[in-house]
């Protein structure tokens, strides 16, 4: 008995450190912001680099780290392969209410990704996003790795910065 209260006690404090070092841990400075930018025309993802760079006017506004599809490599071809889709695309809406802490919809799939995916009798997927962490874990920590179903993922507070500076319309290239 002795011993499970102190196993007990074990597990307690450890997770009482664990969330006392997410709340009062130093946070990362700032993401690097031209003072000037009111907002942003591109946004390039480069997958392997798992690297968002937004610019204006082919000048660097901001770059963030991302978490990508659960299984990254290669363009997505049928909905549920866990992977990104590549090419050019455009935000095509916005929606603030969404299961992640904001999001900006890409306009995937694209006549091309329908017709290949019909041609396999399999559905092409959609509902491709960028977006912050799952409403679900607030503001408390960023998920490692990948592990969206396709989507791109940023933290909570680069995706606020993202937001604020990105209109519908705006070019969205993915890269490998």
């Amino acid at each position: 008995m002795k011993r499970l209260l102190r196993l007990l006690a074990l597990v307690v404090l450890t997770g009482a450190a664990w969330a006392a070092w997410q709340a009062l841990a130093p946070r990362p400075g700032p993401p690097p912001q031209s003072a000037a930018a009111d907002r942003i025309d591109r946004i390039l993802i480069e997958k392997s680099a798992r690297r968002l760079t937004a610019s204006r006017g082919g000048e660097t506004v901001l770059e963030f780290p991302v978490a990508l599809g659960f299984e990254p490599a290669g363009d997505k071809f049928q909905e549920g392969d866990g992977k990104t889709p590549e090419g050019t695309f455009q935000i095509d809406r916005r929606n603030p209410n969404s299961a992640y802490h904001l999001s900006l919809g890409i306009n995937y799939p694209q006549p091309g990704d329908r017709a290949r995916a019909q041609a396999a009798g399999v559905s092409p997927g959609g509902d491709i996003f960028i977006h912050g962490q799952p409403n679900s874990v607030g503001n408390l920590i960023t998920l490692p790795g990948d592990w969206t179903a396709g989507c791109i993922a940023v933290s909570n507070e680069q995706m606020e910065t993202l937001w604020r500076l990105t209109q519908i319309g705006t070019e969205v290239e993915i890269r490998p």
